[in-house]
């Protein structure tokens, strides 16, 4: 279960170090750096889509009166939906939420179900006169309870003119499509508004629409070969701070957990993004470091949760990683041996999205499973497209 949500305001930078054998000289020691980096493109947006065959009908093409278009989505608290559908009987009018776009959420968490019309057309000053908004088009939004929505754009049986195949957007900033009073983007919009035609906005949308996820602040330890510090594959979690790591990000007391372990030689805490003045979750593009001392027959274990989901996270087997092969300090990009696992202690919703994922500020209820590598009915980016681990002798 979650407690609390550190992602934001971790007020730890501590490392801890102990010593739990004595120095051999026969042994090989060397310094080493790690780098944890963030290798994930930043996305504008969440997803995105076309609406283009009304209901019913085999093949895209235009909504005349009486007919509707309707599309689904996954989206989660926090998030707006944009769409755009041009006004096909004009130049260049198009039916649209205001730029900001429709808050999908109600403050308490609960996804919304009503029905909304479209922003009017009041304040166009052209000489000509346009019909009610309401009189040609309603917008219905219907939610599953949790995170599913699905949309239907209809045109009123006395609509006086068709609607065009158009887009829609799930985010989370403010006017994806269009900013009141300035100009158009150069996006697309000008093809939707003017041909009916959302292919160019859709592409644009599409190339900036994907799941990406910070990293968390995490823990680690060089230890012997003998132990698995920090999880037992296929074992349920030892209780020992792993699943706050794993839930919230905060690796604080898995670490206090390690300095006193049997067979860790030393162990700590990264918190704080390279370049930053304080901790905070590893956006793209960031690498979080840490130094360390160990010897031939050491081992390196280490945790770093993917914020975006209930209870995943990063990192070497359960052996952890032989830090020597045959007297060699090991050095490069090790990210191939980094796995993507779930901690079993809450149950997993759509990644990006799950209500009861951290940026969503509620606790989920308690899963009761075993640590594993991730296997579930989600798709997630491949291990090298979301990290890079680099080792580094000094």
């Amino acid at each position: 279960m979650k407690t609390t949500l550190i992602l934001s305001a971790i007020v730890f930078t501590f490392v801890f170090t102990g010593c739990n054998k004595e120095e051999d000289p026969m042994l090989v020691s060397s310094m080493f750096k790690v780098s944890i980096e963030n290798v994930m493109d930043e996305k504008d947006f969440l997803s995105s889509g076309v609406f283009n065959t009304p209901v019913g009908a085999s093949e895209p093409g235009g909504a005349g009166p009486g007919n509707m278009y309707q599309f689904s989505f996954e989206a989660g608290p926090g998030t707006k939906l944009s769409f755009a559908t041009m006004f096909v009987t004009s130049n260049d009018l198009y039916y649209a939420p205001s730029g900001e776009g429709i808050e999908l959420f109600s403050g308490s968490g609960v996804g919304m179900a009503e029905d909304r019309v479209v922003k009017d057309i009041s304040m166009i000053d052209d000489g000509f006169t346009y019909p009610a908004v309401s009189e040609n088009i309603m917008v219905s939004i219907e939610n599953d309870g949790a995170t599913g929505f699905t949309v239907t754009i209809k045109n009123m049986e006395n609509s006086t003119t068709p609607i065009a195949p158009g887009v829609w957007v799930v985010h989370t900033m403010d006017n994806p499509l269009f900013e009141v009073g300035m100009a158009d983007s150069g996006s697309g919009l000008k093809g939707l508004a003017e041909d009916g035609d959302p292919s160019s906005l859709a592409g644009h949308l599409d190339m900036n629409s994907e799941y990406f996820s910070p990293l968390a602040p995490g823990a680690w330890a060089v230890h012997a070969s003998s132990i698995m510090p920090i999880f037992t594959d296929m074992s349920s979690d030892m209780g020992e701070g792993l699943e706050n790591l794993a839930e919230n990000g905060d690796p604080s007391s898995l670490a206090t957990s390690l300095m006193g372990k049997t067979g860790v030689n030393s162990s700590g805490a990264f918190s704080t993004p390279s370049g930053s003045s304080g901790p905070g979750p590893l956006m793209p593009g960031n690498s979080y470091e840490f130094t360390f001392e160990a010897q031939e027959g050491d081992y390196l274990s280490f945790a770093t949760m993917l914020v975006h989901t209930n209870d995943l996270f990063f990192s070497p087997s359960d052996m952890g990683i032989a830090l020597y092969q045959g007297g060699k300090a090991l050095s490069g990009n090790i990210t191939s041996s980094i796995m993507l696992y779930d901690a079993g202690t809450e149950p997993n919703e759509l990644p990006g999205v799950g209500i009861h994922q951290p940026a969503r500020l509620n606790g989920g209820s308690a899963e009761n499973g075993s640590v594993r590598t991730v296997d579930d009915m989600y798709t997630y980016p491949a291990v090298s497209s979301v990290v890079k681990i680099t080792i580094t002798p000094m």
